[in-house]
């Protein structure tokens, strides 16, 4: 499992630091205007993808069952049920798109310069998402083999592509549409590669129309309705914000929540990396009746997830202001900075939750409960952060995401702690105390670069992130997980022993 998961950050590493090229790049060539155009355009057609009506989710966690039963008759009844489903989704894309191209027209105030190849650029994303559906098929196929890295490999390859594109392209060529484009081929690659490897993996299994089964088709929509109300909802928490502040505070604004949202996105990525590997492994688990391996796994994977977002948001929230000053622009450290350390502090509990708890409760069957959750959490981000954009400006936009999240973590932590038969008190005293504490000195640390050095160079922010990630380690290794019951560091640390001595 770990080797999976590894897989799966190394593909966000590899993401985050594509981003951190291209974010400033795109900004400074296309200008704040542009930028905020080319968010506009990714949300409005992240909600197209909603069509999607959950199906790669329920894709996977049925494809994963019968992998395990040994079923090869229903593993390709499910891919035939799950390919007829997104050739019509995609179709009902096409025809949704144009109508939100319209709404994109009348609801926003678009400069007359930009207006032709903003129409273009969103026709073409539309183009892109519609097909994008039946791309899901081969990753699904080998998410239920657990088959993880050669997909990450992949994937990492279209992020090294897509990076080479726009940093060439768009010094041709300054232009919306070129960015629309590089989505495209990017698609096409992907898709192409991804099911040579399904072919060459997995010669038992059909990629057939044939195969589509009328009752499979009731039983994966019968689950992919709730993964649907899950993905609205997270569209809702996390994509919604830039369309309010387009139509409340103008697209200028964007940028400045669209960077800081952007850190808080790649650190989610990163940690739905577990989710991506923990959901079919409940699932089989489940299956083959082993709780007590399910409970050891829900535990020590929270305190991995706990531990990852607390070094990583330790430093979004006291150095994370003046990383944004220097990655775009001084301009950015104040609006950009505030906006997120509110929405850090908290994803320190929201993010552990979304990472393991709500995966597990999928995996299990289980999406009722979590998935109103997640939408509730959803539409109360929209009206708090419509009710706070105009008095509090950024901040309560960032606000409207942070108090929602907040609540979902709470409500669906008790719903998998009853789901698993583990009392609240046993997973806060194992997962939370220890790390808390170990966060003390990392946390004084952080205020010492920025109180004491006043640090503020790329050089002295490097600094204070390896000096940093040096005391976690030798915290939590010696301190977070010494005797921990679920994680063994004595053989690794043994083996570093004899390495240092040879």
């Amino acid at each position: 499992m770990l080797r999976n998961v590894g897989s799966n950050w190394v593909l966000t590493l590899v993401a985050i630091a594509s981003t951190y090229f291209l974010t400033p790049f795109i900004i400074h060539t296309l200008g704040a205007e542009g930028y905020g155009i080319w968010t506009l355009i990714t949300a409005i057609t992240g909600y197209v993808s909603l069509l999607a009506l959950g199906v790669p989710m329920a894709c996977v966690r049925y494809l994963a069952q019968h992998v395990a039963e040994g079923d090869v008759k229903k593993v390709n009844q499910t891919i035939g049920s799950c390919a007829g489903m997104y050739l019509m989704m995609g179709a009902a894309a096409l025809l949704i798109g144009a109508m939100l191209t319209g709404v994109f027209v009348l609801l926003y105030d678009i400069p007359p310069s930009l207006r032709g190849s903003a129409d273009l650029a969103l026709g073409l994303m539309v183009l892109q998402v519609s097909a994008a559906f039946i791309g899901f098929l081969p990753e699904g196929i080998m998410f239920a083999h657990h088959d993880f890295v050669l997909r990450n490999l992949v994937r990492v390859s279209g992020v090294i592509l897509r990076l080479g594109l726009t940093l060439g392209l768009l010094l041709l060529n300054t232009s919306l549409v070129v960015l629309a484009l590089i989505q495209i081929i990017c698609f096409v690659f992907d898709l192409t590669v991804s099911l040579l490897l399904v072919r060459w993996r997995y010669p038992a299994i059909r990629l057939s129309l044939a195969d589509c089964d009328r009752q499979t088709v009731k039983q994966i929509f019968s689950f992919s309705v709730y993964v649907l109300l899950l993905t609205a909802g997270a569209r809702l928490c996390f994509e919604t914000d830039a369309l309010v502040i387009g139509a409340t505070l103008g697209v200028s604004e964007i940028p400045y929540y669209a960077v800081a949202n952007s850190l808080i996105v790649y650190l989610m990525d990163f940690i739905i990396a577990i989710a991506a590997v923990v959901a079919p492994m409940a699932t089989m688990l489940g299956t083959q009746g082993k709780w007590d391996e399910l409970r050891e796994i829900f535990l020590k994977w929270s305190k991995v997830a706990l531990s990852v977002t607390v070094m990583a948001g330790l430093f979004l929230i006291v150095l994370g202001p003046r990383f944004l000053a220097w990655w775009i622009d001084p301009s950015f450290e104040h609006p950009s900075g505030r906006v997120l350390q509110i929405i850090m502090v908290s994803s320190l509990l929201f993010l552990p939750v979304r990472g393991v708890a709500l995966p597990i409760l999928m995996g299990l069957g289980k999406p009722k409960a979590p998935t109103m959750a997640f939408l509730g959490a959803g539409i109360l981000n929209l009206l708090l952060s419509i009710l706070l954009a105009h008095p509090l400006g950024l901040v309560g936009v960032a606000l409207g995401t942070a108090i929602p999240n907040v609540l979902f973590a709470v409500v669906v932590l008790v719903m998998a702690c009853r789901e698993l038969h583990i009392t609240l008190g046993r997973y806060v005293g194992y997962v939370v105390p220890r790390a808390a504490l170990g966060a003390l000195p990392v946390l004084a640390l952080l205020l010492w670069f920025k109180v004491g050095l006043d640090v503020r160079t790329i050089m002295g922010l490097i600094a204070a992130g390896t000096a940093m990630t040096f005391l976690f380690g030798l915290t939590w290794v010696f301190f977070v997980y010494r005797d921990d019951p679920y994680v063994n560091l004595r053989g690794p640390l043994e083996r570093l022993r004899v390495w240092s001595r040879a």
